[in-house]
């Protein structure tokens, strides 16, 4: 038997029809679920996912944002995860929610390949230099102001030499999976989803001199500000976070595990680019400009 977590997004209008599938699809293929709490009263006879290193593998129900939660709750557990998009963009995902049962008899068969990918870790340490939180990111961690129109300075520096001081709404640190998420469209360049880089982008920068940065994975940078708690906070992956001090510095470095996502033979990162983000390309031959 396959141990197979179960993590989803209630708020699908989707959700329970995909969840009643995966039910009556598991014991034919020799799945056994364990669901999340919130996902375990919508699926009888299933038992309660409480030891991720118990499982074989993990799907997702939902979008991107559902599979980055589903490698918080993995945290260093290495289990694939297959995600199942239920929304509209689903980069991380594998495939939609029409094709769950074929990738669940394609997985069931061994017929999936597994990419690891790197995650960062991130502290934010007090003016004394003691931890006061830590997190794992497998997209990015953000550090921007409030809801106050102005700019911001953040003092950036990597391996302890400063890079400079950064004007900006906020700045930007990411894996590559994360480069085509808030860096992209803060203007970061995309970066193949398995390298081991930490990207630097800056949002809406106060001058056209500062510019993304690509540094080694095993960079060590420090993001420091001189304003306020009312006014700056640091996210992680878009969902957790706190208020960032003055005095007060944010730590990242490659985290000491990755996550490990699954994909289908067949399907390619670039042909992702294409269908998800529209790089279709030229007009076509017979088709006038403008339509």
């Amino acid at each position: 038997m396959i141990r197979l977590g179960v993590v989803g997004h209630l708020g699908y209008e989707s959700v329970s029809g995909v969840l009643r599938t995966l039910r009556e699809l598991a014991p034919g293929l020799g799945l056994q679920l364990f669901a999340e709490p919130e996902l375990h009263a919508s699926l009888q006879d299933v038992g309660l996912l409480e030891d991720p290193e118990s499982l074989d593998a993990l799907v997702t129900l939902g979008g991107d944002g559902t599979l980055l939660r589903g490698a918080r709750i993995l945290h260093s557990a290495q289990v694939p995860i297959l995600g199942i998009n239920l929304g509209r963009l689903g980069f991380l995902t594998c495939c939609n929610a029409e094709q769950m049962s074929t990738s669940l008899m394609r997985f069931a068969r061994g017929d999936y390949e597994v990419e690891t990918r790197m995650m960062l870790e991130a502290c934010v340490e007090d003016d004394h230099g003691h931890e006061r939180e830590r997190w794992f990111a497998l997209n990015d961690v953000v550090v921007h102001k409030g809801g106050f129109a102005r700019v911001v300075a953040l003092h950036v520096a990597v391996d302890g030499e400063e890079i400079g001081t950064y004007g900006a709404d906020g700045i930007v640190l990411s894996t590559p999976t994360g480069s085509t998420a808030y860096s992209l469209s803060a203007g970061g360049p995309v970066v193949y989803p398995t390298l081991e880089t930490i990207l630097v982008t800056p949002v809406s920068a106060h001058t056209l001199a500062i510019r993304p940065v690509i540094l080694p994975a095993t960079s060590t940078v420090t993001v420091r500000a001189d304003d306020g708690p009312e006014e700056l906070l640091v996210t992680v992956d878009g969902q957790v976070g706190t208020n960032f001090r003055a005095g007060e510095r944010v730590r990242i470095r490659r985290a000491a595990h990755g996550v490990r996502i699954v994909r289908f033979p067949g399907t390619t990162f670039f042909a992702t680019l294409r269908q998800k983000l529209g790089w279709g390309g030229l007009l076509e031959r017979n088709q006038p400009a403008g339509h």
